[in-house]
Protein backbone atom coordinates (compact mmCIF):
# COMPACT_ATOMS: atom_id res chain seq x y z
CA UNK A 1 0.00 0.00 0.00
CA UNK A 2 1.38 3.47 -0.63
CA UNK A 3 1.69 6.09 1.77
CA UNK A 4 -1.46 8.43 2.36
CA UNK A 5 -2.29 11.04 4.72
CA UNK A 6 -5.33 11.10 6.65
CA UNK A 7 -7.07 13.72 8.73
CA UNK A 8 -9.30 12.91 11.86
CA UNK A 9 -12.34 14.97 13.02
CA UNK A 10 -13.74 14.94 16.33
CA UNK A 11 -16.74 17.33 16.94
CA UNK A 12 -16.70 18.55 20.57
CA UNK A 13 -19.97 20.27 22.73
CA UNK A 14 -19.62 20.38 25.83
CA UNK A 15 -17.93 17.23 26.52
CA UNK A 16 -14.00 18.04 26.54
CA UNK A 17 -12.62 15.39 29.02
CA UNK A 18 -14.48 12.65 27.01
CA UNK A 19 -13.44 14.37 23.74
CA UNK A 20 -9.65 14.37 24.73
CA UNK A 21 -10.17 10.95 25.62
CA UNK A 22 -11.60 10.18 22.16
CA UNK A 23 -8.75 11.83 20.88
CA UNK A 24 -5.94 10.41 22.95
CA UNK A 25 -7.04 6.86 21.23
CA UNK A 26 -7.52 8.45 17.90
CA UNK A 27 -3.58 9.15 18.03
CA UNK A 28 -2.56 6.14 19.76
CA UNK A 29 -4.28 4.48 16.09
CA UNK A 30 -2.66 6.66 14.10
CA UNK A 31 1.14 6.63 14.78
CA UNK A 32 3.19 5.54 11.94
CA UNK A 33 0.15 6.86 9.74
CA UNK A 34 1.27 10.42 8.17
CA UNK A 35 -2.00 13.15 9.91
CA UNK A 36 -3.69 15.63 11.94
CA UNK A 37 -6.40 15.24 14.62
CA UNK A 38 -8.94 18.63 14.11
CA UNK A 39 -10.81 19.20 17.45
CA UNK A 40 -13.33 21.32 16.63
CA UNK A 41 -15.21 22.80 19.88
CA UNK A 42 -19.11 23.59 18.36
CA UNK A 43 -19.23 26.82 19.72
CA UNK A 44 -20.11 25.21 23.67
CA UNK A 45 -19.81 27.96 25.87
CA UNK A 46 -18.63 26.40 28.62
CA UNK A 47 -14.80 26.61 28.87
CA UNK A 48 -14.40 23.31 26.39
CA UNK A 49 -12.40 25.22 23.81
CA UNK A 50 -10.00 26.72 26.45
CA UNK A 51 -10.07 23.14 27.92
CA UNK A 52 -8.88 21.62 24.82
CA UNK A 53 -6.67 23.74 23.48
CA UNK A 54 -4.34 23.64 26.81
CA UNK A 55 -4.62 19.94 26.99
CA UNK A 56 -3.33 19.68 22.97
CA UNK A 57 -0.51 21.92 23.87
CA UNK A 58 0.62 20.49 26.63
CA UNK A 59 -0.13 16.71 26.08
CA UNK A 60 2.81 14.38 25.41
CA UNK A 61 0.34 12.43 23.36
CA UNK A 62 -0.64 15.10 21.01
CA UNK A 63 2.97 15.56 19.80
CA UNK A 64 2.00 19.01 17.83
CA UNK A 65 -0.49 16.72 16.03
CA UNK A 66 -3.89 18.19 17.19
CA UNK A 67 -5.14 21.20 16.26
CA UNK A 68 -8.14 22.50 18.39
CA UNK A 69 -10.35 25.13 16.29
CA UNK A 70 -13.47 27.09 17.26
CA UNK A 71 -16.09 26.96 14.95
CA UNK A 72 -18.27 29.99 16.29
CA UNK A 73 -21.35 28.62 15.95
CA UNK A 74 -23.89 25.29 17.10
CA UNK A 75 -25.04 24.14 13.08
CA UNK A 76 -24.71 20.72 14.40
CA UNK A 77 -22.84 17.47 13.69
CA UNK A 78 -22.64 17.65 10.17
CA UNK A 79 -21.52 21.99 10.11
CA UNK A 80 -19.10 20.96 12.65
CA UNK A 81 -17.24 18.33 10.83
CA UNK A 82 -16.80 20.31 7.49
CA UNK A 83 -15.37 23.46 9.40
CA UNK A 84 -13.13 20.83 10.69
CA UNK A 85 -12.37 19.44 7.21
CA UNK A 86 -12.57 23.22 5.43
CA UNK A 87 -10.12 24.13 8.13
CA UNK A 88 -8.28 21.50 7.69
CA UNK A 89 -7.94 21.37 4.18
CA UNK A 90 -6.96 25.25 3.56
CA UNK A 91 -3.65 24.20 4.98
CA UNK A 92 -2.78 21.14 3.56
CA UNK A 93 -4.46 17.87 1.32
CA UNK A 94 -5.26 14.82 3.36
CA UNK A 95 -6.04 11.74 1.18
CA UNK A 96 -8.69 10.15 3.73
CA UNK A 97 -10.83 11.90 6.45
CA UNK A 98 -11.75 9.94 9.65
CA UNK A 99 -14.78 11.60 11.66
CA UNK A 100 -15.08 10.12 15.49
CA UNK A 101 -17.86 11.04 17.89
CA UNK A 102 -16.30 12.37 21.01
CA UNK A 103 -17.98 9.92 22.59
CA UNK A 104 -16.16 7.32 20.48
CA UNK A 105 -12.55 5.29 21.23
CA UNK A 106 -10.69 3.36 18.82
CA UNK A 107 -9.64 -0.14 19.47
CA UNK A 108 -6.33 -1.13 18.38
CA UNK A 109 -5.92 -1.43 14.92
CA UNK A 110 -9.16 0.31 14.17
CA UNK A 111 -8.34 2.90 12.57
CA UNK A 112 -5.44 0.94 10.15
CA UNK A 113 -8.55 -1.35 9.06
CA UNK A 114 -10.47 0.97 7.78
CA UNK A 115 -6.85 2.63 5.97
CA UNK A 116 -6.01 -0.64 4.63
CA UNK A 117 -9.85 -1.78 3.46
CA UNK A 118 -10.02 1.85 1.34
CA UNK A 119 -6.78 1.66 -0.28
CA UNK A 120 -7.90 -2.01 -1.58
CA UNK A 121 -11.19 -1.33 -2.21
CA UNK A 122 -10.61 2.38 -4.76
CA UNK A 123 -14.20 2.17 -5.59
CA UNK A 124 -15.22 2.69 -2.21
CA UNK A 125 -16.44 5.91 -0.43
CA UNK A 126 -17.20 5.32 2.90
CA UNK A 127 -15.94 2.84 5.55
CA UNK A 128 -17.12 2.24 9.22
CA UNK A 129 -16.57 0.39 11.75
CA UNK A 130 -18.35 -2.21 14.39
CA UNK A 131 -19.13 -0.22 16.78
CA UNK A 132 -20.12 -1.77 20.99
CA UNK A 133 -20.62 -0.93 23.97
CA UNK A 134 -18.01 -0.35 26.93
CA UNK A 135 -20.12 -4.15 28.29
CA UNK A 136 -19.23 -5.09 24.42
CA UNK A 137 -22.36 -5.13 23.29
CA UNK A 138 -22.88 -4.67 19.42
CA UNK A 139 -24.15 -1.48 18.62
CA UNK A 140 -26.61 -1.29 15.12
CA UNK A 141 -24.59 1.13 13.07
CA UNK A 142 -25.45 -0.20 9.86
CA UNK A 143 -28.28 0.05 7.59
CA UNK A 144 -30.72 0.17 4.64
CA UNK A 145 -31.98 3.41 3.19
CA UNK A 146 -35.10 4.95 4.64
CA UNK A 147 -38.16 4.49 2.68
CA UNK A 148 -41.85 4.32 2.80
CA UNK A 149 -41.82 0.49 3.45
CA UNK A 150 -39.30 0.88 5.88
CA UNK A 151 -41.36 4.00 7.47
CA UNK A 152 -44.39 1.69 7.71
CA UNK A 153 -42.48 -1.50 9.20
CA UNK A 154 -40.21 0.48 11.85
CA UNK A 155 -43.01 2.12 13.54
CA UNK A 156 -45.95 -0.79 13.45
CA UNK A 157 -43.24 -3.44 14.96
CA UNK A 158 -45.38 -6.13 14.26
CA UNK A 159 -44.03 -9.54 13.41
CA UNK A 160 -46.31 -10.15 10.45
CA UNK A 161 -45.79 -7.44 8.54
CA UNK A 162 -41.92 -7.19 9.55
CA UNK A 163 -42.04 -10.14 7.78
CA UNK A 164 -43.81 -9.21 4.32
CA UNK A 165 -41.26 -5.69 4.64
CA UNK A 166 -37.88 -7.39 5.34
CA UNK A 167 -36.19 -5.82 2.38
CA UNK A 168 -37.15 -2.27 3.33
CA UNK A 169 -36.25 -2.80 7.01
CA UNK A 170 -33.71 0.13 8.03
CA UNK A 171 -31.83 -1.74 10.35
CA UNK A 172 -29.54 -4.65 9.36
CA UNK A 173 -28.40 -7.29 11.38
CA UNK A 174 -25.49 -6.74 12.68
CA UNK A 175 -22.60 -8.03 9.91
CA UNK A 176 -20.46 -10.97 10.76
CA UNK A 177 -17.86 -9.78 8.07
CA UNK A 178 -17.19 -6.93 5.89
CA UNK A 179 -20.02 -5.87 3.98
CA UNK A 180 -21.76 -3.34 1.68
CA UNK A 181 -24.14 -1.50 3.36
CA UNK A 182 -26.54 1.22 2.20
CA UNK A 183 -25.56 4.07 5.08
CA UNK A 184 -23.52 3.98 8.48
CA UNK A 185 -23.71 5.86 11.55
CA UNK A 186 -21.06 8.52 11.92
CA UNK A 187 -19.93 7.59 15.12
CA UNK A 188 -16.59 6.06 13.13
CA UNK A 189 -16.33 6.49 9.43
CA UNK A 190 -13.65 7.07 7.04
CA UNK A 191 -14.23 8.97 3.60
CA UNK A 192 -12.15 9.58 0.51
CA UNK A 193 -11.02 12.63 0.01
CA UNK A 194 -12.00 12.71 -3.82
CA UNK A 195 -16.31 11.71 -3.19
CA UNK A 196 -16.33 14.49 -0.99
CA UNK A 197 -14.46 16.90 -3.39
CA UNK A 198 -17.02 15.47 -5.76
CA UNK A 199 -20.55 15.24 -3.50
CA UNK A 200 -19.59 17.82 -1.34
CA UNK A 201 -19.36 17.76 2.13
CA UNK A 202 -22.25 17.36 4.38
CA UNK A 203 -26.12 19.50 3.99
CA UNK A 204 -25.94 21.57 6.92
CA UNK A 205 -29.64 21.99 6.78
CA UNK A 206 -29.81 18.52 9.18
CA UNK A 207 -28.54 19.78 12.26
CA UNK A 208 -28.52 16.35 13.43
CA UNK A 209 -29.79 12.99 12.32
CA UNK A 210 -30.15 12.12 8.68
CA UNK A 211 -26.85 13.66 7.52
CA UNK A 212 -24.84 10.32 7.29
CA UNK A 213 -27.32 9.07 5.33
CA UNK A 214 -27.82 11.74 2.79
CA UNK A 215 -24.36 11.75 2.26
CA UNK A 216 -23.91 7.97 2.21
CA UNK A 217 -27.29 8.40 -0.65
CA UNK A 218 -25.35 11.14 -2.83
CA UNK A 219 -21.92 9.12 -2.80
CA UNK A 220 -24.11 5.79 -4.00
CA UNK A 221 -25.53 8.39 -6.83
CA UNK A 222 -22.29 9.14 -8.00
CA UNK A 223 -21.04 5.46 -7.94
CA UNK A 224 -19.77 4.78 -5.11
CA UNK A 225 -20.29 2.05 -2.11
CA UNK A 226 -20.16 2.46 1.53
CA UNK A 227 -18.63 -0.74 3.63
CA UNK A 228 -18.76 -2.15 6.89
CA UNK A 229 -15.56 -3.01 8.14
CA UNK A 230 -15.70 -5.62 10.83
CA UNK A 231 -12.45 -6.37 12.26
CA UNK A 232 -12.39 -2.59 12.54
CA UNK A 233 -13.86 -1.98 15.92
CA UNK A 234 -14.55 0.86 17.74
CA UNK A 235 -16.17 1.21 21.81
CA UNK A 236 -18.63 4.02 21.65
CA UNK A 237 -20.72 5.19 24.78
CA UNK A 238 -23.85 7.06 23.07
CA UNK A 239 -26.21 9.93 23.09
CA UNK A 240 -23.73 11.85 25.57
CA UNK A 241 -24.30 15.72 23.68
CA UNK A 242 -27.36 15.05 22.39
CA UNK A 243 -29.04 12.95 25.29
CA UNK A 244 -31.14 10.90 23.48
CA UNK A 245 -31.38 8.17 25.91
CA UNK A 246 -33.10 10.40 28.13
CA UNK A 247 -35.67 12.06 25.53
CA UNK A 248 -39.40 12.29 27.03
CA UNK A 249 -40.35 13.88 23.25
CA UNK A 250 -38.97 13.68 20.04
CA UNK A 251 -37.11 17.34 19.37
CA UNK A 252 -37.82 20.04 16.76
CA UNK A 253 -34.73 19.00 14.98
CA UNK A 254 -35.38 15.11 14.56
CA UNK A 255 -38.74 15.75 12.42
CA UNK A 256 -37.12 18.97 10.10
CA UNK A 257 -34.16 16.49 9.35
CA UNK A 258 -36.25 13.38 8.78
CA UNK A 259 -38.33 15.55 6.12
CA UNK A 260 -36.03 17.31 4.61
CA UNK A 261 -34.11 13.69 3.77
CA UNK A 262 -36.94 12.55 2.53
CA UNK A 263 -38.04 15.41 0.79
CA UNK A 264 -34.49 16.43 -0.76
CA UNK A 265 -33.90 12.85 -2.21
CA UNK A 266 -36.79 11.73 -3.43
CA UNK A 267 -39.74 15.17 -3.70
CA UNK A 268 -42.92 15.93 -1.97
CA UNK A 269 -45.24 13.21 -2.88
CA UNK A 270 -42.89 10.61 -1.36
CA UNK A 271 -42.29 12.87 1.78
CA UNK A 272 -46.14 12.54 2.32
CA UNK A 273 -46.10 9.63 1.38
CA UNK A 274 -43.54 8.51 4.13
CA UNK A 275 -45.25 10.47 6.58
CA UNK A 276 -48.71 8.49 6.21
CA UNK A 277 -46.91 4.97 6.13
CA UNK A 278 -44.99 5.63 9.67
CA UNK A 279 -48.19 7.53 11.21
CA UNK A 280 -49.74 4.43 9.91
CA UNK A 281 -47.54 2.22 11.58
CA UNK A 282 -47.69 4.20 14.65
CA UNK A 283 -51.41 3.41 14.77
CA UNK A 284 -50.81 -0.11 14.16
CA UNK A 285 -48.45 -0.29 16.99
CA UNK A 286 -50.56 1.80 19.42
CA UNK A 287 -53.94 -0.76 18.80
CA UNK A 288 -51.13 -3.70 19.34
CA UNK A 289 -49.87 -2.34 22.85
CA UNK A 290 -53.49 -2.15 23.59
CA UNK A 291 -54.92 -5.36 22.87
CA UNK A 292 -50.94 -6.97 23.92
CA UNK A 293 -50.94 -5.21 26.80
CA UNK A 294 -46.89 -4.03 25.56
CA UNK A 295 -44.83 -1.52 27.19
CA UNK A 296 -45.03 2.07 25.97
CA UNK A 297 -42.01 2.67 23.59
CA UNK A 298 -42.53 5.85 21.35
CA UNK A 299 -41.56 9.27 23.25
CA UNK A 300 -44.69 11.31 24.37
CA UNK A 301 -47.02 12.86 22.16
CA UNK A 302 -45.16 11.23 19.18
CA UNK A 303 -48.19 10.51 16.45
CA UNK A 304 -49.28 14.46 17.36
CA UNK A 305 -45.67 15.56 17.10
CA UNK A 306 -45.09 13.94 13.57
CA UNK A 307 -48.93 14.89 12.03
CA UNK A 308 -48.37 18.81 12.97
CA UNK A 309 -45.20 19.07 12.27
CA UNK A 310 -45.82 17.65 8.45
CA UNK A 311 -49.00 19.94 8.17
CA UNK A 312 -47.16 22.86 9.56
CA UNK A 313 -44.19 22.20 7.11
CA UNK A 314 -46.34 21.65 4.25
CA UNK A 315 -48.28 24.96 4.39
CA UNK A 316 -44.35 26.94 5.27
CA UNK A 317 -43.17 25.22 1.83
CA UNK A 318 -44.51 24.56 -1.73
CA UNK A 319 -41.09 22.84 -3.11
CA UNK A 320 -38.23 20.71 -1.99
CA UNK A 321 -36.41 22.79 0.59
CA UNK A 322 -32.98 24.30 -0.43
CA UNK A 323 -29.67 22.28 1.04
CA UNK A 324 -27.01 24.00 2.22
CA UNK A 325 -24.04 21.68 1.61
CA UNK A 326 -20.20 23.02 1.09
CA UNK A 327 -18.43 22.00 -1.32
CA UNK A 328 -14.62 20.84 -0.42
CA UNK A 329 -11.73 23.10 -1.80
CA UNK A 330 -8.06 22.32 -0.99
CA UNK A 331 -5.70 25.48 -1.58
CA UNK A 332 -3.44 24.86 -4.32
CA UNK A 333 -0.50 25.78 -2.41
CA UNK A 334 -1.64 22.52 -0.48
CA UNK A 335 -1.66 20.34 -3.44
CA UNK A 336 2.09 21.42 -4.30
Amino acid sequence: MKDVSLLTVILNWRTPEMTLKAARAAAREMVGIDGQIVIVDNDSGDGSFETLHAAALNADWAEGRVDVVQSGRNGGFGAGNNFGMRHAMAQREFDFIYILNSDAFPDTGSIKALLDHMQAMPTCGFAGSYIHGEDDAPHLTAFRFPSVGGELEGAARIGVLSRALHTHIVPLPIPAETTRVDWLAGASMMMRRQVLEQIGLFDETFFLYFEETDLCLRAQRAGWHTDYVRNSEVTHIGSVSTGMKTWNRKPQYWFDSRLHYFRKNHGMAYAAAATLAHALGTCLWKLRRVIGRKPQRDPAYFLWDLMSHFVKSTFRRTSREPSKTPRLTVRKEARQ
